[in-house]
């Protein structure tokens, strides 16, 4: 069931209603149906809440510039409004850039960390070409730009077999303000500078998981990350690019099942 917090936050809450809660944060552009098909595994062991960042899908504009701070202060709000005093967080690309804002704004609340197919630090080229395109959106619109962002983000044979789910995540893309997209890919962009070396360090157990041809999001990002939070486990899934979530859910939903399984106290 798909409820709606008095300051426009679009969200779902399900599974058993004692569990230890985990929250699942979903990317740039998308909604919180790209967890639709992680929900049914994880809400047997976990209390899974999704939501629609502030400006996607059907959650309400931020108030304000987009920003990491911005959408760590949209999850505070969420989770005071459902009384939920602790959680862990799983967070995909953009997401597990808001869930380590989150952890770093909010101590105590966090019990346990996902972080897929997110970025980190990047070389100066690299970072010039996120930035370069966070601008080219905002000038040549989102259509300009989707079947680029396809080619990134799904492989060449995942596009031929399931057009469907192509079909889906293109409709997610398009039905967004192209200026609040075009500014919240400028936090994708610009957002990891305040991540780095976070001081003081982040020291919540983490499992952090990306694609071994995820360009954006790359491998030896997740190492960086990892090697910054103490205990944390790394795992990188063959093959697949960016969108790994969906090609292959049960790659993610599996290892992170293990893991909190691992580090919660049930």
């Amino acid at each position: 069931m798909i409820n709606r917090t008095k300051d426009g936050t679009i969200y779902t809450l399900g599974g058993p209603a004692r569990a230890p809660v985990l929250v699942l944060i979903h990317g740039l552009g998308l909604n919180h149906h790209s967890w639709d098909l992680h929900v049914p595994a994880l809400s047997s062991h976990y209390r899974v809440l999704t939501y629609d960042l502030s400006g996607h899908g059907e959650s309400a504009p931020p108030n304000g510039k987009p920003s990491l701070t911005i959408f760590s202060e949209q999850l505070y709000l969420l989770l005071g409004a459902l009384e939920i005093e602790h959680c862990a967080v799983a967070g995909f690309s953009l997401g597990g850039m808001i869930n380590r804002r989150f952890v770093m704004d909010n101590p105590g609340i966090v019990t346990a960390l996902g972080i897929f197919n997110s970025p980190h630090e990047r070389g100066a080229e690299d970072q010039k070409l996120v930035e370069d395109r966070a601008v080219q959106t905002g000038v040549n619109g989102l259509a300009a730009m989707l079947d680029s962002t396809i080619e990134r983000w799904f492989t060449p044979a995942f596009r031929i077999q399931r057009p469907d789910v192509i079909y889906q995540v293109s409709k997610w893309v398009l039905a967004n303000d192209p200026a609040l997209f075009a500014q919240t890919r400028s936090v994708l962009a610009h957002g990891v500078k305040e991540l780095i070396r976070p001081i003081p360090p982040i020291k919540v157990p983490a499992l952090i998981m990306t694609c071994e041809n995820d360009k954006g999001s790359s491998p030896a990002m997740s190492r960086a990350i990892a090697a910054e939070i103490q205990g944390a486990r790394i795992m990188v899934v063959p093959q697949l690019q960016h969108m790994g979530i969906l090609e292959r859910p049960s790659l993610f939903t599996g290892p992170l099942l293990q893991f909190l399984g691992d580090v919660l106290i049930k």
